[in-house]
């Protein structure tokens, strides 16, 4: 008689060892040879569903190792490699490989991290990461949080405990029908996230006051406090402001300690979106441009982004957490989460907007704990060396112009050498945009774009461990030979 069930699904000790023994190998292999591989082939969307073919969902079932070895190879020879040391896209790191790990023991254990009594240790480990992130941005250990998946959510969730926080106090029955205008400040060029959320969550899109910048691209200041007293006037009701640690385009730092002073004038909820650039603030000489981070009640930061970690892994920091539970918590008779005996037991679902949360404080905390402070310090005063380094070259270079550098993002647009010609601004916002879309497709590097004072410029984003002084002047030749080709290609349309 048999003591085990038999199921289709379950490995042998000797079959799960073999086969993670193989992918280990494939990955480890993959990971040292990353930089010789393109960063993308490039694949139209077409190209790989015919990879896939269109078979119906199999009727019987294919071996682990046949399975495990086919898709390895499907994905090492048709992705985008973020961890190229040539791919500066967006706000994606490369992935620290002990995160990678985590990630695979993380999963072994399966962890429900929404309660204590689901998750002792894991539960117990995602606070500790939320104390550690505290304290690595320079803000109070009265701070408390949750992880979440990435900037949205992180941003979300402060959101939504300032808007219970500072809104009429009967908006949990009520609804936001019958409540005052409730009005939310913000950079014009804070991330998209912010009209989500105010479409989502209630408020509608007019909600949002987008306020004008300075040229250097801060939030102008004075118009928001004029805007708010002006709003004040009309008889709405202001409930937040939200300031920017690190805009998506050019990295720039709102002036905090202004935007902290304003929220304590007029009692508003002051949240940080700190998603890439606050990690920057563990650099001593950059203290002084995140002034006023300690005055936010909530804070979003990304250890996915300027921390190293593997996808998915967002955080969210709340001054005082009982706005959390404020905002989240519930509690249905079939919720059987109790007390322990010093008290409450953190149940991370009354945190945010998840019930069922994988262990994602798992790989946070080892890379946390592997490269420790004075690691993190000098890798990131590495990316940033690398980005004045990218301004730099473009600057001196007769076929760029560089236009913005700050922390580790650099934007800079190729302009031909036919100066003989007048060039409209318009024909070079075309050219760079044509540009980018070739350099994104032809595998050598991948940059993003941004819109700067009306141009369109190319973006690096340096959040890799693996870039490198020698990968920066190699991509200043590649744009430059690339845009020569685009402008030759463009004139003879």
């Amino acid at each position: 008689m048999h003591t085990k069930r038999e199921t289709p699904i379950e490995l042998s000790k000797e079959e799960f060892k073999k086969v993670g023994y193989q992918l280990i190998d494939n990955i480890s292999e993959f990971l040292e040879t990353i930089d010789k591989r393109p960063v993308t082939k490039g694949e139209t969307p077409k190209h790989l569903q015919e990879l896939l073919g269109t078979a119906r969902l199999p009727e019987n079932g294919t071996s682990a190792e046949e399975l495990m070895a086919s898709t390895t190879q499907l994905l090492l020879d048709h992705s985008l490699f973020n961890g190229h040391p040539k791919f500066l896209g967006y706000i994606t790191s490369s992935a620290a490989p002990v995160g990678i790990l985590a990630d695979l023991l993380a999963s072994s254990l399966n962890q429900n991290v929404g309660a204590q009594i689901l998750s002792p240790i894991a539960t117990e480990i995602e606070k500790q990461t939320v104390k550690w992130l505290a304290e690595f941005i320079g803000v109070s250990s009265e701070y408390s949080g949750i992880l979440v998946s990435g900037g949205n959510m992180a941003n979300f969730t402060g959101f939504l405990a300032g808007r219970t926080a500072k809104a009429p106090k009967n908006i949990k029955e009520e609804g936001m029908f019958g409540s005052d205008k409730l009005k939310i400040y913000c950079s014009k060029t804070t991330h998209t996230w912010v009209e989500k959320a105010a479409i989502l969550f209630g408020l509608g899109s007019k909600s949002v006051r987008w306020i004008a910048t300075t040229e250097k691209n801060k939030m102008d200041n004075k118009i928001l406090e004029k805007t708010i007293e002006e709003d004040l006037i009309a008889g709405y009701k202001p409930i937040m402001i939200i300031g920017t640690a690190g805009d998506v385009s050019t990295g720039v730092v709102d002036h905090l300690d202004g935007i902290a002073e304003l929220c304590k004038k007029h009692d508003l909820w002051f949240h940080v979106d700190g998603a890439y650039g606050v990690p920057a603030a563990v650099i001593p000489d950059l203290k002084p441009i995140f002034n006023g981070l300690q005055e936010a009640d909530s804070i979003a930061l990304d250890p996915h982004k300027w921390l190293y970690s593997p996808l998915e892994a967002g955080c969210t920091l709340v001054k005082n957490p009982q706005h959390l539970i404020d905002t989240f918590s519930s509690h249905p008779e079939y919720y059987n989460f109790g007390k322990d005996e010093v008290g409450s037991a953190t149940n991370f679902y009354e945190y945010g907007l998840q019930n069922s949360r994988g262990f994602r404080a798992l790989k946070v905390w080892l890379v946390l704990q592997q490269i420790g402070r004075s690691g993190y310090e000098k890798m990131i005063q590495q990316d940033i060396h690398l980005s004045e380094l990218f301004y730099e070259l473009a600057n001196k270079n007769r076929e760029l112009e560089a236009v913005t550098q700050n922390l580790s993002i650099t934007t800079l647009r190729y302009i031909p050498l036919e100066l003989d010609i007048p060039i409209e601004p318009l024909y070079l916002n075309t050219l760079n945009e044509a540009l980018l879309d070739e350099l994104q497709k032809g595998g050598e590097v991948f940059l993003s774009n941004a819109i700067v004072h009306d141009k369109y410029c190319l973006r690096a984003c340096i959040v890799n461990f693996r870039t490198s002084e020698k990968d920066i002047e190699e991509i200043i030749t590649i744009i430059t030979r690339e845009g020569k080709k685009m402008h030759h290609k463009l004139k003879n349309i």
